[in-house]
């Protein structure tokens, strides 16, 4: 059981960046994809970034050219570069990992992001 704990979460003003991590405890090479969801108040939960074993990645609308995901096998680490935020990025942040393409084996608890007008 591969356990996934995410940081780097906090308050920012409208503009700022922030860097998300996601550390898993076991080795994240075997993992087809993973990936970065956020779920804001009243709202489903949904894809921002996802990053393939190929290193392809895939981005929501909404962040594209502001969000950057990135691997780092060597760590077992996951990172989330998010710059020029706005309000409505405000949102828990959730770390997953799939060990195929198309589904979602291990979610981290969350770490929240708040980004301030």
């Amino acid at each position: 059981q591969v356990q996934l704990v995410e940081s780097g979460g906090g308050l920012v003003q409208g503009g700022g960046s922030l860097r998300l991590s996601c550390a898993a405890s076991g080795s994240i090479g075997s993992f087809a994809v993973m990936g970065w969801f956020r779920q804001a108040p009243g709202k489903q939960r949904e894809l921002v970034a996802a990053v393939f074993s190929g290193g392809v990645t895939n981005y929501a609308d909404s962040v594209k050219g502001r969000f950057t995901i990135s691997r780092e096998n060597a760590r077992n680490t996951v990172y989330l570069q998010m710059n020029s935020l706005k309000p409505e990025d405000t949102a828990v942040y959730y770390c997953a990992a799939g060990k195929w393409s198309s589904r979602w084996d291990y979610w981290g608890q969350g770490t929240q992001v708040t980004v301030a007008s």
